[in-house]
């Protein structure tokens, strides 16, 4: 675990963890443990890369859990600008269609700037970024009921096509990429935002950061 060296540099935190782990709702809550505009979440899917040259039935077959997959370089981009004080215009992504929309977030610069996304530490320029690496721990049959939940009900799929997507990509890319990556993890947090304890550690962590900043 390290902090920022020069005095107001922003702390950034990596969360990862497989889908499903429950690294949003951590996130969430760690970002609402500080007060109001001190924290800010970014998502890494957001960062999707542009495939609007191809047709749906392309798109739906294309690989998106492999880290080719995201525009990693315009994320690390991002996030060297707002540790150096300049806002950033992020990449909103429509997950029913598989497209990058016209619209950007705009992000200014917050102390604390927590990223959250499934391959963050599989990719050695992200991990460069973070200056607290935490990964979210989650049993395999959990993260899959979270997933087929929030497929059906957020993003328009059926059973069939998770059930395809998981098996072709998910799980395998999982294996490869995901559980590969913990190892570089400064903490391991199980069970993710439901696991009050470890949310509540990484919280102090951050109040002692803003008392010092």
């Amino acid at each position: 675990m390290t902090t920022p060296t020069h005095p107001s540099a922003p702390l950034i935190i990596g969360i990862a963890g497989g889908t499903g782990s429950g690294k949003t709702t951590a996130a969430l809550k760690i970002v609402d443990s500080v007060p109001a505009g001190e924290a800010v979440m970014i998502q890494h899917d957001w960062y999707y890369r542009d495939v609007s040259d191809l047709s749906l039935e392309e798109r739906a077959r294309l690989n998106f859990d492999e880290p080719a997959a995201l525009d990693n370089q315009l994320l690390a981009t991002h996030l060297s600008d707002l540790r150096q004080g300049k806002g950033v215009q992020c990449p909103q992504y429509d997950f029913t269609r598989h497209l990058r929309l016209q619209e950007t977030l705009p992000i200014r610069p917050h102390r604390i700037i927590v990223v959250e996304g499934i391959l963050l530490f599989a990719i050695p320029k992200l991990r460069e970024c973070f200056d607290l690496c935490i990964f979210i721990d989650t049993d395999d049959d959990i993260r899959l009921m979270r997933r087929i939940k929030r497929d059906l009900l957020e993003r328009g799929r059926d059973i069939e096509s998770i059930q395809r997507q998981y098996y072709k990509t998910v799980r395998p890319m999982h294996v490869r990429h995901v559980a590969q990556s913990k190892r570089f993890a400064h903490i391991i947090i199980p069970e993710g935002g439901e696991n009050k304890q470890g949310v509540d550690v990484i919280a102090g962590h951050m109040k002692y950061f803003l008392l010092g900043h």
